[in-house]
């Protein structure tokens, strides 16, 4: 599923592309897309303000409401300007001149909301892990009083918004904390490290235009280089760069998890 990274990059990639445009009406071709409203709800002439990202949807603002497109496991989001459309197309909004924004989803997981401003998506995700909500001092606060499984923490779209496998994995890995250890057992220290850990690869993986594996290609075929960066996501069985040991994948709260277990400490106590 792509995170936070690949997200900013699909937003900065369309917005010039149709920002002060108008969407003049959308075409669920696959009828399960439009989550919570229909495609006679924003029938007209709409500007496009603004496209964005929060959390992991894609936000596109109009004057009196937004949209909120939720790529899932393969979705795709991008502008053409002929008259076919890809296979796996599940909804196309047709834009004043001639242009589309195709969101492109093979497996229909994605889903497009209507929302009348961001309430509802704040409500239910916590704060951005690149904005100043996200400092060390609150980090510290939220982790030390709650005693929850690291990694499950992380995941947690309600309490950090946008990290998903990749990200916490790698993040861990480089701060050298243990998936399996619990918040507030963690060292303040390691906290903040951690902390830094977090914006630093984030944002190094946003300039790489992201992380792509197998079906999530973007960019009209070009794909994010941050995978070549990667240090432990998806290296079982490699050696760990730090110290050689070899690196394994187990699973942590459901999902596959790669450590070094002579670089990562467990903090459980």
């Amino acid at each position: 599923m792509p995170e936070l990274p690949e997200v900013q990059t699909v937003a900065d990639h369309i917005k010039p592309e149709i920002l002060g445009n108008y969407i003049l009406s959308v075409d669920p071709i696959w009828n399960k897309v439009l989550d919570n409203f229909d495609s006679k709800d924003i029938e007209g002439r709409h500007k496009i303000l603004n496209v964005t990202r929060r959390a992991k949807f894609i936000i596109i603002q109009f004057e009196n409401f937004l949209l909120a497109i939720h790529l899932r496991m393969t979705g795709k989001l991008y502008v053409l300007e002929n008259d076919s459309h890809p296979k796996h197309t599940s909804a196309i909004f047709f834009l004043e001149g001639g242009k589309k924004l195709i969101f492109e989803d093979t497996r229909k997981f994605g889903r497009i909301y209507k929302y009348n401003d961001l309430t509802e998506i704040n409500k239910r995700h916590g704060p951005e892990p690149l904005s100043s909500d996200f400092n060390t001092d609150w980090f510290v606060k939220n982790l030390k009083s709650k005693k929850r499984n690291i990694k499950a923490l992380l995941l947690d779209q309600s309490f950090l918004s946008g990290l998903g496998n990749i990200y916490v994995d790698e993040s861990l890995w480089a701060s050298g904390i243990h998936p399996n250890s619990i918040s507030c057992h963690i060292p303040k220290q390691k906290i903040i490290l951690l902390h830094k850990n977090i914006r630093r690869i984030l944002q190094e993986s946003i300039e790489q235009l992201g992380t792509t594996f197998i079906s999530f290609t973007f960019l009209n075929g070009q794909s994010g280089n941050y995978s070549n960066e990667l240090k432990i996501f998806g290296k079982q069985g490699c050696k760990c760069e730090k110290c050689k040991n070899i690196i394994i994948k187990l699973k942590v709260s459901g999902r596959g998890t790669h450590v070094c277990k002579k670089c990562q400490n467990i903090y459980r106590s």
